[in-house]
């Protein structure tokens, strides 16, 4: 296990051709995979954006997937029985404690699987770690991710964007999920547009149904970006 893997303070000393990160983020050294978190409440959709985007990059890039439960291996079951990657590329993490622990407060079981995946594979341009269902305080140690998406989805109402949380207010990418549903929960998708504008300024915001929308494009047309700017 290489050091530098646990320090993120000591992969910025190495030299890139990339601008270098914001401060307190984790710099993507050369040769290694960008590293994208996706957190969320329970239900929103993460895992089945998981296996959207792996549908959609996989013949293109070398990827594979890390799942956070609490007890079980759920989530990489259901990628798994999705076929959306083999099984050598796909790591299930049980957490045994509150989801954001593992993704922030101990990152050492992700860590640990996410070098398995390193050691293992062919050189990997991307690995996706999903996060156990959270609340709106979820975020990731930059000590484990380059970027974060977070996810939320319209069942909640329209009013989850304006409750903020760091999750909503500071991910890379804000993904409201399952728009079609907007009409059955009486939801505005403006309100929660605008709203979203409000806590995020700048940072961008994508609104999703995985049903009319299977590939999630705009999503996936976000990580291409990441890959494409060097992470």
């Amino acid at each position: 296990m290489r050091p530098d893997r646990h320090d993120p303070e000591e992969e910025h000393t190495h030299e890139h051709p990339h601008p270098a990160p914001a401060p307190g983020r984790l710099a993507r050294t050369p040769g290694r995979p960008l590293r994208i978190g996706l957190g969320g409440p329970v239900g929103s959709g993460k895992t089945a954006l998981v296996a959207a985007l792996c549908r959609s990059l996989a013949d293109e890039l070398q990827l594979a997937v890390v799942t956070n439960d609490i007890y079980t291996t759920e989530d990489a079951d259901f990628l798994l029985r999705n076929g959306v990657l083999p099984a050598e590329r796909v790591r299930a993490v049980e957490t045994g404690c509150c989801p954001h622990t593992a993704i922030r407060d101990d990152i050492s079981a992700n860590l640990e699987a996410v070098e398995d995946l390193e050691r293992s594979l062919p050189p990997l341009d991307l690995i996706l770690i999903e996060s156990g269902g959270d609340n709106l305080t979820a975020t990731f140690s930059h000590g484990l991710i380059h970027h974060q998406i977070f996810v939320i989805d319209v069942s909640g109402g329209d009013k989850v964007p304006r409750k903020g949380g760091p999750g909503v207010t500071a991910s890379d990418l804000l993904v409201v999920n399952k728009t079609d549903l907007a009409g059955q929960v009486d939801a505005d998708l403006s309100v929660m547009a605008r709203d979203a504008k409000a806590k995020r300024d700048d940072l961008p915001v994508c609104f999703l149904s995985l049903v009319e929308d299977p590939s999630a494009g705009g999503v996936t047309a976000w990580v291409r970006e990441r890959l494409a700017d060097g992470g």
